[in-house]
């Protein structure tokens, strides 16, 4: 059963009924934005409509090395050799790193190779060298993208390369692959992501991120283009601690994709805004358990949460808690048992995390029966 609970009367306000969501015609066919510090969809246009994600790809074959290396099971001064049919093969096709052929290169730079350069040669020999081949990254990849809820997408290939329709992603499982990169692996993403340049073989090449430079805050994280897809972007900025993920796609130039990137996040920014809710490991409230040693468990913000409004309208929003119950006994500290439903002013809703507080044990057999009688009168 799907248990509501009500908050403290001063988190919950009215609700006007002529309030509405700040308005953006985005120039893209495929435009997504979500703000990570409270989970809102600020902007969706076909975010669910299958689609090659040509080099945005390599944001998957980017994760599961940081699953790797964060993991241990990967050192990045690992040296993997570049072997003759990769060099054949991906040689200056594409955008390119340029390795040389029996060229002995670190796992850290085929990274930067990788996230900085686009290159599709670094993207297979990184591949191969973690995995055996390629096919079996592969695996890794699609392993790795139901995980994390990418449900709408599939990975032929490590680089995006054009696989007769093999290889598929939406705008929203491209901002979860995001959201998951930045929140699973804070460091490395700030080591590799965000680096205005890099050089291999003397060819110093620049990012082709299109807001490095020209949007506050900005550090990631790939583009995309092939005849197919058009120009693609996946992209992040922080701004006081706000960060936002915008996805756009099928583009007609590299022009434009510059422009609206750089405009999208922009209106992101100024026409949004975020209001801190809980702190971290803050008890948000109590919920109840059957079957425990305890007959209630705490549930805390397992992160900052926050909610966005928009900027120029009043604050308005209620907040709930829902969870399915009733919670039973046993119950780990840190796991996530509930949600906190914020219904802000346009109607729209933002779901976010509440985790359990404390450890919960099964109850005994006499604290069972003590507790059941107690309910008689709950």
């Amino acid at each position: 059963m799907r248990h509501f609970l009500s908050l403290a009367a001063a988190l919950t306000l009215a609700v006007p009924a002529s309030a509405q969501a700040p308005s953006y015609d985005s120039t893209a066919p495929i435009a997504y934005m979500v703000d990570l510090s409270s989970g809102a969809v600020l902007y969706s246009r076909a975010a669910d409509k299958r689609m090659p994600p040509a080099s945005m790809a390599k944001m998957m074959t980017v994760l599961v090395a940081f699953d790797l290396i964060d993991g241990g099971k990967v050192n990045a001064d690992k040296k993997i050799l570049v072997g003759e049919d990769s060099w054949r093969e991906w040689n200056n096709r594409g955008s390119s790193m340029f390795l040389g052929v029996n060229e002995q290169v670190s796992v850290r730079n085929l990274l930067h190779g990788i996230v900085t350069l686009s290159g599709n040669d670094a993207t297979v020999v990184l591949a191969k060298g973690l995995a055996g081949s390629e096919q079996a990254f592969v695996g890794m990849m699609n392993e790795k993208a139901r995980k994390i809820g990418m449900s709408n997408s599939h990975f032929g290939n490590t680089n995006g390369w054009p696989d007769e329709g093999v290889t598929y992603v939406t705008a929203k499982d491209l901002a979860t692959l995001a959201k998951a990169t930045i929140e699973e692996h804070p460091k490395l993403y700030e080591e590799y992501y965000g680096q205005h340049n890099f050089t291999w073989q003397g060819i110093k090449q620049p990012n082709r991120n299109p807001l490095i430079g020209k949007v506050q805050g900005a550090d990631g994280l790939k583009t995309g283009h092939t005849e197919e897809a058009g120009y693609g972007f996946t992209g992040s900025a922080e701004q006081n601690g706000r960060r936002l993920v915008e996805v756009v796609a099928g583009l007609d130039t590299y022009n434009n994709r510059i422009k609206e990137s750089v405009a999208f996040m922009n209106w992101g920014f100024g026409a949004w805004t975020t209001k801190p809710l809980y702190k971290k490991g803050t008890e948000v409230i109590e919920a109840k358990v059957q079957q425990g040693g305890s007959r209630s468990v705490p549930l805390v913000a397992p992160r900052d949460l926050a909610v966005t409004l928009p900027a120029t309208q009043g604050g308005d929003y209620k907040v709930a808690v829902r969870y399915e119950g009733p919670l039973t006994a046993p119950i780990a500290k840190g796991a996530k048992v509930a949600d906190l439903i914020v219904t802000t002013a346009d109607g729209s809703t933002q779901q976010m995390p509440l985790v359990a507080g404390e450890d919960v044990g099964e109850a005994g057999i006499f604290s069972r029966i003590w507790n059941g009688f107690l309910s008689l009168f709950a």
